[in-house]
């Protein structure tokens, strides 16, 4: 299938590579400069989500995050664009601490979208993996995993402006 890299030619930003692995299918993998445990918050914490996951470049301004992350928990996200509101929200079905999140995307009229994020940690980077699968060919041809790149540029910059306090408190 179709894969791409998208890189930035600095040392401090790992390549993103995208991958159409199927019709219905898109995988995202990126190595984040951080343990997994703190990646992890940063998916999972609402405080720390609203600073990375808006695409810079997209004009989007995050008018609301909530974040009930657990099984059975939901999150909206609410964006202004233009003098208009988009919103995103589902439900969480899988929350494995430090390793694993499964959640729904229910606004969409094409049916839902499954997302997994698996984290896994190596010598205190971590590999995370977006797999996303969309209910239709036509319905991933629309999604914006195109954004991924810039959001996990946005997510590594955030991890490093943590810096070493951040990681003793999240022991």
């Amino acid at each position: 299938m179709e894969v791409s890299t998208v890189s930035e030619a600095t040392l401090t930003k790992n390549p993103t590579q995208v991958e159409r692995t199927s019709d219905r299918e898109i995988v995202v993998t990126r190595t984040v400069n951080a343990p997994a445990h703190l990646v992890f918050k940063a998916w999972t914490q609402a405080e720390l989500f609203r600073r990375w996951w808006v695409p810079k470049s997209y004009g989007l301004n995050l008018l609301s995050c909530e974040m009930d992350v657990r099984v059975g928990g939901q999150y909206r996200l609410a964006f202004q664009h233009e003098g208009s509101t988009m919103e995103f929200f589902g439900t969480y079905r899988e929350v494995v601490p430090h390793s694993r999140l499964v959640w729904t995307n229910d606004e969409g009229d094409s049916g839902q979208t499954i997302t997994t994020v698996t984290f896994e940690e190596k010598a205190g980077q971590t590999l995370l993996v977006v797999h996303d699968l969309y209910p239709s060919k036509e319905a991933s041809e629309s999604g914006a995993t195109g954004a991924m790149p810039e959001v996990l540029d946005q997510l590594d910059e955030l991890l490093e402006s943590l810096g070493p306090s951040a990681e003793a408190a999240g022991r």
